[in-house]
């Protein structure tokens, strides 16, 4: 794990064995299936960061210390290759307007187009005004193509860059665009990245709180509130507005800032969420060398 020496150090992460107790088995919880248990669905990877859904239902992830992104494929619960090498990604999020696999390219501090079809890919960001960005992590995509991501700073081992050229905040790239315009200017450390209509939540992990966003129709943020004194990693939504964080297991957070479900994870960290399947009932994590599903009553949002 030397690959997130800084990650771990700056979120106590921790390497840690997995956890041999029994799987929670649920009961009357308000977004668990009933009877449902976390199910391990391959443990063959080195981290596991980025999960995404297409419009199958599939979910692409990516193991960014192999260079790689996967596929698990819905119908069959079963787990394949598909892309080697991929720029380092870490954060994916699909296109609806195209079906195309945003990810953010870690290896060079980019944000690629990647065609599922073809599995080739086109730069669509390289730096901000001339700077390299620090290491887009996380992204998401509108329902007309428009896309927002953040840029933390995590200093990777195989970069021949210097230090961080810019402050580790949140951009918007509207569609078909060659630049992307800053749109916060006081987070600490942004991460997760998230959103539903005209909302946009973000995590800001370096200042430990959670934060929503209305946004405009010029990609610009306003409204600024607190719904959470919690950071996370990754992030996700379902229809009823709940929001999936992440770090040690999956926190679910109510639309008002209320905590109303833990999922236990038996890793040392869990590092992003997401719903899977043709129904978008099944949560999807990833988790330190692992990846799990629990099927849900709840169905995660579109976009």
């Amino acid at each position: 794990m030397k690959l997130f020496a800084a990650l771990i150090a700056l979120i106590p992460l921790a390497l840690e064995a997995k956890d041999t107790e029994p799987p929670k088995v649920f009961q009357d919880s308000p977004v668990v299936a009933d009877k449902a248990s976390l199910k391990l669905v391959s443990d063959a990877f080195k981290f596991t960061e980025g999960p995404a859904r297409d419009a199958k239902g599939d979910v692409y992830f990516t193991d960014q210390p192999n260079d790689r992104i996967h596929r698990w494929i819905a119908e069959t619960g079963k787990v394949e290759l598909f892309l080697e090498p991929a720029g380092r990604s870490n954060g994916l999020c699909f296109d609806p307007e195209d079906g195309a696999l945003i990810a953010c390219a870690d290896e060079k501090n980019e944000l690629w187009r990647i065609d599922p079809a073809t599995k080739k890919h086109e730069v669509l960001l390289e730096n901000h005004e001339g700077k390299l960005f620090n290491g887009p992590n996380d992204v998401w995509v509108l329902p007309y193509g428009d896309l927002f991501f953040t840029d933390p700073f995590y200093k990777r081992p195989y970069w021949k860059r210097g230090d961080r050229e810019q402050s580790q905040q949140v951009y918007f790239l509207p569609k078909d665009a060659k630049t992307a315009r800053r749109v916060t200017d006081d987070l600490v450390q942004p991460n997760g990245i998230v959103g539903k209509g005209e909302q946009l939540y973000v995590a800001d992990i370096g200042d430990k709180e959670t934060y929503r966003y209305k946004i405009g129709k010029d990609g610009s943020l306003s409204e600024r509130s607190k719904l959470i004194d919690m950071g996370s990693d990754g992030m996700s939504i379902d229809e009823a507005g709940n929001l999936y964080l992440t770090g040690r297991g999956v926190t679910v957070v109510s639309p008002s800032g209320e905590k109303i479900e833990h999922i236990p994870v038996p890793e040392g960290w869990t590092a992003n969420v997401c719903f899977g399947g043709k129904d978008r009932r099944t949560l999807f994590i990833t988790a330190m060398d692992s990846v799990y599903t629990i099927p849900m009553k709840v169905t995660g949002a579109m976009k």
